[in-house]
């Protein structure tokens, strides 16, 4: 059986996946009876011209044989398919330890899962499930569960996300397939598979962790939940001993650091211990609402939701060099307080799997460096954040400070809403967001609008509604590795997106996936439990 691969398959916007098959089979110079099976390999869509929308399908068709030579047909005589070794030979005195549960440590204790080496996982916050329940507390009443919130429990902070899965890494080992395919084995919709730009959705999102969790136990793994990681031991250089919040006591040798970009207690107790790290840039700003018709009217040139909610990427740089960019598109979503810590606000966005939400919302960004940060410090930028998230909660009044976007402009405090209602969970006041920042990221922003604005109709007029502040697009720090994904203490490994060498799902969860295949090209699954 081989495999033809069909592309550039053009259709109209009113044409369904049955019509891109028939036009498969023309393309190709086959019947019906040719054909064993049939997949879709690549969707997309293609608004470039609005008077001429296009679908535009890759699809898979299995035969048993085929000698034409067709254009936009492809014989591929063998799939490429992720593969994953155990061939260690180098003992472990106990089972890896997963620190953080988010997309790389998940993918990281399942791999260990899957081969064998029955994973201890650490999570400073709670099942997914509870911890559904007190952020939505947290929305209702402001009362902040300081370690079970967005930004920390089980899943990581892109469980309350459009959880997004595209990304723009090299992947030659076809990682990013796996990943997407263990998503849909355990509860995503088989569309992220093809889909140009897949996307699960934070309440699908919620039942595929679940079921990670379930399964890792099933393989042998161990959990504890409400529990962080408080000290570290090592000796000679090489880790020894991890001390949790619950008093319980790991002597492991082997140690994946997957603790997000917002673990800052952890990231300080890390550069005390002598632990190795460096400032990184990223970037700071707001999230901005508009009407998702006037999204889709502007991307499509109608706006109902026939080909889903319209998204959009924007960039620029500004006079001053400084890049301002969108991030994290949420289509149809919600901007949602995502704080982790006491008198600082923080937003994000989220999206549900049917992005059916009134507005559509974005994070606009401004880039900034070390040289921005107040001090030659490793941990200077995450203080640079936080000044900025008290600022933010002193405008706010507690709150979610918003304003419109015609009165940042004219930095004036907001004291009615125009034609965009907020569709954002937690609480929010009218506010000055001109308040918190510094003059640099403010005239960043406006000439980003401006200009983002003759992309986009409407993106930059006065009613838009901005809520600040977004500070966590990424880790303010790298934690430094080696080429065997070791820190300066051996047999801590640090992992994903809040060590630094990730940003998103996908590429979070190749990272760990990483660590796990250098684990299991080392060592031997370990015969004893971790004590």
């Amino acid at each position: 059986m081989i495999l033809l691969q069909i592309s550039n398959i053009k259709l109209g916007i009113e044409k369904t996946e049955e019509d891109a098959y028939e036009k498969a089979l023309k393309i190709a110079g086959l019947t019906k009876r040719d054909v064993i099976s049939w997949k879709i390999l690549k969707y997309s869509v293609d608004a470039r011209n609005q008077s001429q929308i296009h679908k535009i399908y890759t699809l898979g068709i299995y035969v048993a044989s085929y000698y034409k030579s067709r254009k936009n047909v492809r014989v591929v005589e063998k799939e490429k398919k992720y593969s994953y070794v155990v061939s260690g030979k180098q003992e472990l005195k106990s089972p890896p330890v997963v620190i953080g549960f988010g997309p790389a440590g998940m993918f990281a204790a399942y791999l260990l899962a899957c081969g064998g080496y029955r994973p201890v996982i650490i999570e400073r916050g709670g099942m997914v499930e509870e911890r559904t329940r007190a952020v939505e507390k947290f929305w209702q009443t402001g009362d902040l569960d300081l370690n079970c919130n967005v930004q920390f429990g089980e899943g990581g902070a892109g469980t309350f996300s459009d959880g997004k899965l595209n990304t723009g890494i090299k992947d030659k080992e076809n990682r990013i397939q796996f990943v997407l395919e263990t998503f849909v084995k355990f509860g995503a919709d088989e569309k992220i598979l093809y889909d140009a730009k897949p996307h699960i959705g934070t309440d699908v999102l919620k039942k595929v962790v679940q079921n990670m969790r379930k399964y890792i136990l099933e393989k042998g793994g161990t959990f504890y939940f409400h529990t962080a990681l408080k000290d570290i031991t090592y000796e000679h250089g090489s880790l020894c001993k991890l001390i949790l919040s619950n008093g319980k006591v790991l002597e492991t040798d082997l140690c994946i650091l997957a603790i997000g970009h917002s673990a800052r207690d952890t990231f300080e107790m890390l550069y005390k211990k002598g632990v190795i790290m460096e400032q990184k840039p990223f970037a700071i700003g707001v999230r901005v609402e508009h009407s998702q018709k006037k999204i889709n009217q502007s991307q499509y040139g109608f706006e109902d939701n026939r080909l889903g909610a319209a998204s959009y990427k924007l960039t620029y740089k500004t006079k001053k060099n400084r890049g301002v960019y969108s991030f994290c598109m949420c289509p149809g979503g919600y901007v949602v307080d995502a704080s982790s810590e006491n008198e600082m606000k923080v937003v994000n966005g989220m999206s549900y799997a049917k992005r059916n939400g009134e507005n559509a919302n974005s994070a606009i960004v401004v880039t900034v460096s070390p040289k921005d940060f107040p001090k030659n410090h490793p941990l200077s930028g995450m203080e640079y954040q936080r000044e900025l998230e008290k600022r933010a909660y002193m405008e706010g009044k507690g709150q979610i400070p918003i304003q419109r976007y015609g009165d940042f402009k004219k930095n004036r405090t907001t004291d009615k809403l125009g034609t965009i209602k907020p569709q954002i969970k937690g609480k929010y006041s009218f506010a000055n967001l001109n308040h918190i920042f510094p003059q640099y990221i403010t005239e960043a922003l406006i000439e980003g609008m401006e200009y983002f604005g003759t992309k986009i109709r409407g993106f930059h007029d006065e009613d838009v509604v901005l809520s600040a502040v977004e500070t966590r697009t990424s880790s303010p720090v790298r934690i430094l590795r080696d080429e065997e994904y070791q820190s300066n203490v051996v047999g801590l490994m640090p992992a994903g997106e809040g060590a630094g060498y990730a940003g998103g799902i996908t590429s979070a969860a190749i990272d760990g996936m990483k660590i796990s295949e250098f684990i299991a090209g080392r060592y031997k699954i370990p015969q004893e439990e971790t004590k």
